[in-house]
């Protein structure tokens, strides 16, 4: 049976439905996006464009893309990314190759990190932690065993992840591979792998990043400015001694949307990597406790999706639910960390929140294959058998035989 036939088999509304806080949490966030990106970007956009709300509109473009886009995805049974999820490593492998390829690969601020294509420029790197997620994943269901007992089965996932791992540094991408490798350690410890094995690798790995941290003369500058921005404000300090002005200019309530006086070309990457900042600086503090609290309750329901999958044995769903979600917190916090002076500048977007459209595209994606688990859950306690006038569905027992009963 083809994608899509698997995919026609449509979904019913009112008796299954979806999780209910988590798509609220989601919507608030990205309505929240929405506002800060054309708050935070109007004198960089005045600036460059002549036109305020430049960022604004292309960042709703690219909301709508990235809605159709997790709509699909949204529409694939979770058994089809269970079974291609090799296929897509290896296409997210290849996209990481040729980023790095001159003429292919596009080159912004000494980092060669995007594919241009016109309408929006791909990061592979987003694209790539997808995939090797959704593997990740299905190895663990499929050596659950192996992974549990021996070496070998804890390293031989780790060929693909440092294949990935060695060409995010060559782009270079630190940030993304610390997320990666992060990540896959989570995920293979809910997976059942021997704690004790796990702190051996955790420790080769963090000298081995440690190392490459200090192999490059901009990341031991960067390092050396986030111990004490302000000891040389005027070069590499500035940018986070602006983001600390700007958050603390913020205290209890914020100066209010769109009186932040850091956005006013002050702070560089405004409007991407620190728009935390100026969140903070219009917010303040119980801005900040509002932001946190919306991403905790989408990480929450993420886990609370995957420990559902888990209990139903549905095992290859729970770890993708596990790994993703862990994924979006992660990444929150570093930016927010970074943003306010904890963890020296990595370069990584806020989910929902900045600008950017292949950052955007990844996240709901990534947020639509946990709904979409979420949905069979809610469909498999039903048993399989709910029916619509305009959704008829069969069950995901008949959708694997290929629809026969």
């Amino acid at each position: 049976m083809n994608l899509a036939a698997l995919t026609s088999q449509s979904l019913p509304r009112a008796r299954v439905g979806l999780d209910g806080p988590m798509c609220a949490g989601i919507a608030l966030l990205l309505c929240w996006g929405l506002v800060m990106v054309a708050s935070a970007s109007v004198a960089q956009a005045e600036k460059m464009t002549g036109a305020p709300f430049y960022y604004f509109w292309r960042q709703l473009i690219f909301v709508g893309i990235g809605g159709v886009m997790a709509f699909g995805a949204y529409l694939v049974p979770m058994h089809v990314w269970e079974r291609k999820s090799a296929t897509i490593m290896f296409v997210a492998l290849l996209l990481l190759i040729l980023v790095l390829i001159p003429g292919i690969g596009i080159k912004v601020n000494a980092a060669r990190r995007w594919i241009d294509i016109k309408v929006i420029r791909i990061q592979p790197s987003e694209l790539a932690r997808l995939a090797l997620i959704v593997y990740l994943a299905s190895y663990i269901v499929r050596r659950q065993a192996r992974l549990q007992n021996q070496w070998r089965g804890l390293l031989l996932p780790f060929l693909p992840l440092l294949i990935a791992g060695a060409l995010l540094i060559l782009e270079p991408d630190f940030g993304a591979t610390v997320i990666l490798l992060t990540v896959a350690f989570v995920m293979l410890f809910l997976g059942g792998a021997k704690l004790w094995h796990l702190l051996v690798l955790m420790v080769t790995g963090g000298g081995l990043l440690t190392i490459i941290a200090f192999a490059e003369a901009y990341r031991v500058r960067r390092m050396m400015s986030f111990t004490d921005p302000f000891a040389d404000i005027n070069r590499s300090g500035w940018q986070l001694a602006n983001s600390l002005i700007a958050v603390g200019r913020g205290e209890w309530t914020g100066v209010g949307l769109g009186n932040s006086i850091q956005k006013l070309l002050y702070l560089p990457e405004m409007h991407t990597d620190f728009i935390f900042a100026i969140l903070a600086e219009e917010f303040g503090l119980l801005g900040v406790l509002i932001l946190l609290s919306l991403f905790a309750l989408v990480v929450w329901r993420g886990f609370v999706i995957g420990g559902a999958a888990e209990r139903a044995n549905e095992r290859f769903k729970a770890y993708v639910c596990y790994g993703l979600s862990t994924w979006l917190g992660l990444q929150a916090l570093i930016n927010m960390a970074v943003n306010m002076g904890a963890l020296p500048t990595k370069g990584l977007t806020l989910p929902l929140i900045s600008y950017g459209g292949a950052s955007l595209v990844c996240v709901l994606v990534m947020l639509a294959l946990i709904l979409r688990v979420d949905y069979e859950n809610r469909l498999n306690a039903s048993g399989g058998a709910t029916r619509s006038r305009d959704f008829p569905v069969t069950s995901p027992s008949m959708l694997r035989s290929g629809g026969r009963a």
